[in-house]
């Protein structure tokens, strides 16, 4: 009847506005996320290049960051780690890999690149994670715009490294590896932390744990391979008071970068934070031209980088605007009443 018409339409009228303010404390939730993970990465790359600097023992300054985040954690969070099952911990534990090889190979592009090649080389991680994500349980559309979006990026990146000489790009390598590692681990972490593709039971602080213990394993084996042992003695005594604190810093960044990472994470997909990470990027290529003054950029690699970032923050509006779109259909399709019976 006209009247049961009438009430289904005012009852979903006033789902969907409480939807609505539900949103708020949701999204505050990923500004606070990411935004507290941006400033952690910006401050782990800046600590991380002047760290290695005086401390040049990858595999010793990862394993030192690590054994900081877990301690930290068993010290003052110990009551929130929540491991569910078995089966929980094996699927987490084929995430280590990637996130230790993201984290050395991070610091080799650092010690071997400018940041500027390793940020517009990192903008175009998102290719790849797209790619994959049409693959997951719930995929997100793609529309044109973010396809466009990726393709300035793309360009960017291009326009950038077009103006590097040949001693720019020794490290070049390393930067590519860096990305490949980055891609794989956000992937998976966005499959096993999102609740809308295939989640695990464990807590984020438990998540911090498990990658930086397990971590700590592949890289005692790299340490020995290299024979990067018996050169850690003498790093150490070495080290001066600055540069005891530059290591002593990424230990604490590292730390924050380690949970608010898998935090950020769990709250969008993998493509977008890859995106949103080449956002912050500007200031990091700001700073180490024109603060720390440790490179030269001419005008037309500025231009690049600022195509590349100007690409990224397209992409999160496109995106954005699809997520938005699809949560407006699932409401049309899929009534609160229609759950209730």
């Amino acid at each position: 009847s006209d009247s049961d018409i009438r009430f289904r339409y005012r009852k979903l009228l006033t789902s969907s506005t409480s939807g609505t303010m539900s949103k708020s404390p949701m999204e505050a939730e990923v500004v606070t996320g990411v935004g507290s993970w941006m400033v952690c990465s910006m401050g782990m790359m800046i600590f991380n290049k002047q760290a290695i600097t005086v401390f040049p023992e990858e595999c010793t300054l990862t394993a030192l960051q690590m054994a900081f985040t877990v301690a930290a954690m068993l010290l003052f969070a110990f009551p929130s780690i929540h491991i569910g099952s078995m089966k929980d911990f094996l699927r987490w534990s084929c995430i280590a890999p990637f996130f230790t090889g993201m984290l050395l190979t991070s610091i080799l592009a650092l010690k071997n690149a400018p940041m500027t090649l390793v940020i517009v080389f990192r903008s175009l991680s998102p290719l790849a994670s797209l790619a994959v994500e049409r693959l997951y349980p719930d995929p997100l559309t793609i529309t044109p715009g973010m396809l466009g979006s990726i393709a300035l990026m793309v360009s960017g990146a291009v326009i950038y490294t077009s103006q590097l000489d040949k001693s720019s790009l020794v490290g070049i390598q390393w930067v590519i590896l860096n990305m490949i590692f980055a891609v794989a681990d956000r992937l998976l972490q966005r499959l096993m932390l999102s609740k809308d593709q295939n989640p695990v039971d464990i807590s984020k602080t438990g998540c911090t744990v498990l990658n930086n213990a397990m971590g700590m394993v592949p890289l005692f084996f790299a340490a020995i391979f290299t024979g990067e042992v018996h050169k850690v003695p003498a790093a150490f005594a070495a080290l001066d008071v600055v540069g005891m604190s530059y290591v002593g810093a990424t230990c604490i960044v590292g730390l924050g970068i380690s949970y608010t990472g898998i935090w950020a994470q769990s709250l969008i997909s993998a493509t977008s934070f890859l995106v949103l990470v080449n956002a912050n990027k500007f200031f990091i290529i700001f700073i180490e031209a024109y603060l720390m003054k440790t490179k030269e950029i001419t005008k037309v690699q500025i231009a690049g980088a600022a195509i590349s970032i100007l690409g990224g923050i397209a992409y999160g509006k496109a995106r954005q605007f699809v997520e938005a779109s699809q949560d407006e259909k699932k409401k049309l399709l899929d009534p609160p009443e229609a759950k209730a019976t």
